[in-house]
C-alpha cells in the first residue's frame, strides 16, 4: 500500500501515505464544489450524471500529479488504487450532499 511501502525516489512512507490522502482528499472535496456547481443544488440536480463525470476526471488527474509529486505510481497495487478511489469518493460525496442539502447557490 502507498502507506506500507519505501519509496526509492527518496520520499519516506509517511510523506508518501500524507501526500497520496490529502491528493485525494482535497481532489474529493474539489469534485464536490465543482459538482454542486456545475450541476446545481437543487433537488433535481442530485440525478445529474454531470457531477459523476466530475468525480471520475478528478480521480484520474490525480495519478500525473503524484508522479509529479515524486510518488512512483507504478508501484501501486490494487490496494492503492481502491484507496485513492475511494477517499475521493467518500469526500465528494460528503461535501455535495451537503451543499445538496443546503441548497447553497454557487
Amino acid at each position: 500500500m502507498a502507506t506500507e511501502t519505501e519509496s526509492t525516489a527518496g520520499i519516506s512512507a509517511h510523506m508518501r501515505g500524507v501526500t497520496v490522502t490529502t491528493l485525494a482528499s482535497l481532489a474529493g472535496v474539489t469534485a464536490g464544489v465543482l459538482s454542486a456547481f456545475l450541476a446545481g443544488t437543487d433537488p433535481a440536480a442530485a440525478t445529474n450524471q454531470l457531477a459523476l463525470l466530475v468525480l471520475g476526471a478528478l480521480i484520474l488527474v490525480q495519478f500525473p500529479l503524484l508522479r509529479v509529486g515524486g510518488i512512483e505510481v507504478e508501484d501501486f497495487g490494487a490496494k492503492d488504487y481502491l484507496y485513492v478511489v475511494f477517499m475521493t469518493f467518500a469526500l465528494w460525496f460528503v461535501s455535495w450532499a451537503i451543499l445538496l442539502t443546503t441548497g447553497a447557490s454557487l
